[in-house]
């Protein structure tokens, strides 16, 4: 394999997200037929990764600093999740971080990263 597909490899890797890579192991993991394992020389990331692929139930949190840019269409994506009013909406995105749901399933946390991402917010999911 030439060196310059490896350090294409590298930066595509390098710009997925912590729920991306969990998605990448578990795909990889039925592909292979194998379980993988963290080595102790992998990236900080790695062990997140598994955590969040383990866990079934996720708080799902919108964090800070929301783009000032993408602040409208963030309101709609936060309203459509949670069927609040347009002012306790735009109060929960400029309160930012705040939680958005304490609990919920793998896809539907899943769902609501993706929503949110796709309008220009920062989303984690801490399994529970």
């Amino acid at each position: 394999m030439s060196q310059v597909l490896l350090d294409e490899i590298v930066e595509k890797l390098s710009q997925l997200s912590v729920l991306d890579m969990a998605k990448l192991k578990d795909a990889l993991e039925q592909k292979w037929g194998v379980k993988a394992a963290v080595a102790s020389a992998a990236p900080a990331a790695a062990p997140v990764a598994a955590a969040v692929s383990d866990s079934t139930d996720f708080k799902v949190t919108l964090e800070a600093p929301i783009p000032d840019d993408k602040k409208i269409s963030i309101i709609k994506a936060v309203r459509e999740i949670t069927g609040l009013g347009l002012k306790e909406a735009k109060d929960i995105v400029e309160g930012a971080p705040k939680e958005l749901k304490a609990s919920a399933p793998k896809a539907e946390a899943d769902e609501i990263a993706k929503k949110l991402q796709a309008a220009g917010a920062k989303v984690t999911l801490k399994g529970l």
